[in-house]
């Protein structure tokens, strides 16, 4: 009973070690990720106005651009994955590499060449564990990224989506991210970034009843999409960056909590099991104190006869 009650007490010091890291990592988890909101309402009105900015354009001229008009016949594509450098986040970056694997596979579907391209530790090790080839990836900031860090990013998008296929280039680009939807909600989703639909945006403007403003463009409209080119991949990167690092938080809070509670609930059992043991112990001892001191009396009255 004793090397059963001493199992039980270290098994309680460790997880009553483990409950104040996880507990640690929430609150932690839980601050960043204030801070990570902030950051997404600040940056999202700047991306919406950019992309209301470029359908104006596109929409007020017949130029051919990279931005707004589609290729003919679409041969290739680049597939920009968005996870975390760290795990400890439940089903984070799983949802967010299967909604890049289901849109591989349909691109792969329609005859089209994918090239992929992933930010984070985690999509990074899924895709080499698996031998799959990666056009480039990133890592080392995706907990707190900043706007040059997507600027990084949109750069070689930037360059194949100008190039023409057959030099590497690609004709569409696609970004698979985690929007941040509430502290307990988040969401896996895939959006095409390029070229830009503008009957999508024209028709959610439309529902808004907002009207797009008219533009004169000097010196020309081909010039002007040259100039929001980068500023439009980069805002919406630099978004997509936010709200994954928003999610991944909110994710991490919540896989830990759930971490503190379940360690909590197993101190409670061990205790219980460690409280009964001492006590079996306890009643076996005094079951032998009984027992020898019923043994000592039946010696001394046989000696007294």
């Amino acid at each position: 009973m004793g090397a059963q009650l001493r199992v039980y007490k270290r098994r309680i010091r460790s997880v009553t070690a483990t409950k104040k890291i996880t507990k640690a990592m929430e609150m932690i988890a839980a601050s960043r990720v204030v801070k990570a909101q902030r950051k997404v309402a600040a940056s999202t009105p700047y991306a919406q106005e950019l992309t209301r900015a470029v359908t104006a354009v596109g929409t007020g001229s017949n130029t051919k651009h990279p931005l707004t008009t589609a290729a003919e016949t679409v041969t290739r594509s680049a597939v920009l994955l968005l996870t975390s450098d760290r795990g400890l986040a439940g089903a984070f970056n799983s949802n967010a590499i299967k909604a890049a694997e289901q849109l591989t596979a349909r691109l792969e579907g329609e005859g089209k060449q994918v090239d992929v391209y992933i930010v984070g530790r985690r999509g990074v090790a899924h895709y080499n564990f698996r031998e799959r080839t990666i056009a480039e990836s990133w890592t080392g900031f995706t907990d707190e990224p900043s706007y040059a860090d997507a600027k990084k990013i949109a750069a070689p998008l930037i360059e194949a989506i100008e190039k023409d296929t057959a030099d590497g280039g690609v004709d569409e680009l696609h970004i698979v991210y985690t929007e941040f939807v509430s502290m307990m909600t988040q969401t896996a989703l895939d959006a095409r970034m390029l070229p830009l639909s503008l009957d999508e945006v024209a028709q959610e403007t439309a529902t808004k009843g907002e009207i797009l403003p008219l533009y004169d463009f000097e010196p020309s409209a081909e010039d002007v999409l040259d100039a929001l080119l980068p500023r439009y991949v980069e805002s919406r990167i630099y978004n997509a960056l936010l709200q994954s690092a928003a999610s991944k938080h909110a994710a991490t809070r919540r896989a830990m909590k759930s971490a503190t509670d379940n360690a909590g609930e197993l101190i409670n059992t061990l205790s219980r099991l460690a409280n009964a043991a001492r006590q079996a112990e306890i009643t076996q001892e005094i079951s032998e104190i009984v027992g020898g001191a019923s043994a000592l009396a039946d010696a001394t009255a046989g000696s007294d006869k």
